[in-house]
Order: C-alpha cells, then structure tokens, then sequence
C-alpha cells in the first residue's frame, strides 16, 4: 500500500470521509441532508472532529471524535463515535494511526480521557491491545424515542 496521511477534515470537505461511513455503517444509504448539515455546524463549531487516512484521493479510514464537558470532573472528555477502516486497508496501520491522531487532537486539546463503545470483540481487541480499558461497572443503556414526521 501506498504511503498514507491522517488529517482532520475541514467541515467542507466531509463527502469522501461520510460516503465511507455511510457504505460501512448504512449499507450505502445517505445520511440526510439535514443531519450534514449538522455535522457541518458541528465539525466548524469545534464539537465534532473528522479524521480522515488518505493516500492520494482515495480515502482509507475515518475517524469521529467527538468533545464533550462532564461536570464530574470538571473537564472534557472526548468520545470516538464512529472508526472504521476499508477492507483493503485492514491490517496495514491506518485504524492505529487514526486513534494516534485522535491521541494528539485529544492532547491539543487538554483531554485526557477518551472513550469508545464497542459491539464486536474484534473491536474491542484492536481497542484493548492500542491501550483501552474496559471500564468496570460501566454499562451502556438506551432509550429509543420516536421521531415524528
């Protein structure tokens, strides 16, 4: 594989990191226009983070960040929504190199605690042997409301 690049995404530049996503995460289905715009506000705002591995044009992974205050602690904490990694590229240091990147957006920033949900144990293995913990006594609850038309 060619030489890559991780880089934050400017909020005008998000279709090649969000058709990725939406390939692996919606099975190809568009996110709405609305929900970009969106990810726009939020990416300009400085409250979302895309981090794209690209070699060349051809985008390879993707990274979602995601900054938020925890009054606990007193701080920000960020949260990675969303990682993924095409198929050609797996296994070739683009999901390491884009949770370094996200390290050091995170360090930019004064973060010093980042956390992931996960679904997969293969996930949880990549995520285990780059440094993350299970959190004890952490579990993840959820309410689903209904949108209206």
């Amino acid at each position: 594989m060619r030489p890559f690049e991780v880089a934050p995404v400017p909020p005008t530049r998000l279709s090649a990191p969000l058709a990725l996503l939406e390939e692996a995460l919606r099975e190809g289905e568009p996110v709405p226009a609305d929900f970009i715009d969106h990810l726009r506000r939020a990416v300009k705002a400085g409250d979302l983070e895309i981090l794209a591995a690209r070699s060349g044009e051809r985008t390879l992974g993707v990274a979602v960040l995601a900054y938020h205050l925890n009054i606990s602690s007193g701080g920000q904490f960020a949260s990675i929504e969303d990682l993924y990694v095409s198929q050609q590229a797996r296994r070739q240091g683009v999901g390491r190199a884009l949770l370094r990147a996200a390290d050091e957006r995170c360090a930019e920033r004064g973060i010093s605690y980042v956390e992931v949900q996960v679904e997969e144990s293969g996930a949880e293995s990549f995520y285990t042997a780059m440094g993350y913990d299970p959190e004890p006594g952490v579990r993840v609850l959820s309410r689903s409301l209904l949108r209206r038309a």
